[in-house]
């Protein structure tokens, strides 16, 4: 009685100082906004928070939005604004320089901001003999693997898309923003 290997599930690569900044940054504006409510009420809040909010839509896609998703079908980077997506069929190959780089069979190459990156080695005592694999290489060699595991019938093509979401976020902010700069100049 022979079974199929279950497939792994899909791995989600981000870099790990995202989250933090990310809620480091939100205690702050909430610390901010609350501030103002206190010192000049609701209505002065509302004006002033578009512009903290715009801070943090910032924070939110320079350090927590890039991401890299990789499962046996094919791999997902986002870098920003810009999503692309592909199946492993498509990649010609995967390199680690600053950041994991995926070069297609289209001619380009797509680093993923988000992803596993080159570290500095780490520091050992000298009484330890055994080395230790960076982290970047360990999450390299397991993204390989997928790659040179994934079937045939991993044959997605490639898409990039904008992060649409992030945009209609920013749009309402600006919007927010324009109202409240011609509130005050009002």
């Amino acid at each position: 009685m022979s079974s199929e290997p279950r497939p792994e599930a899909a791995r989600t690569f981000r870099a790990a100082s995202g989250p933090v900044s990310l809620v480091l940054c939100s205690l702050l504006a909430i610390f901010l906004l609350g501030d103002a409510v206190v010192r000049a009420g609701w209505g002065q809040m509302l004006l002033l928070a578009p512009w903290v909010l715009l801070g943090l839509w910032v924070v939110y896609e320079i350090a927590f939005v890039s991401v890299v998703r990789v499962d046996e079908g094919g791999a997902s980077v986002q870098n920003m604004l810009r999503r692309t997506s592909f199946g492993w069929s498509r990649v010609r190959d995967i390199d680690l320089r600053w950041q994991l780089v995926f070069s297609l069979d289209d001619g380009t190459d797509i680093s993923s901001y988000g992803g596993p990156a080159r570290a500095r080695p780490a520091r050992r005592p000298s009484g330890d003999d055994e080395a230790k694999a960076p982290a970047g290489l360990r999450d390299l060699t397991d993204i390989r693997d997928r790659w040179q595991a994934a079937s045939s019938a991993a044959d997605a093509p490639i898409r990039r898309t904008w992060d649409s979401r992030a945009l209609i976020a920013l749009g309402a902010i600006v919007l927010w923003a324009v109202v409240s700069v011609l509130i005050a100049n009002s």
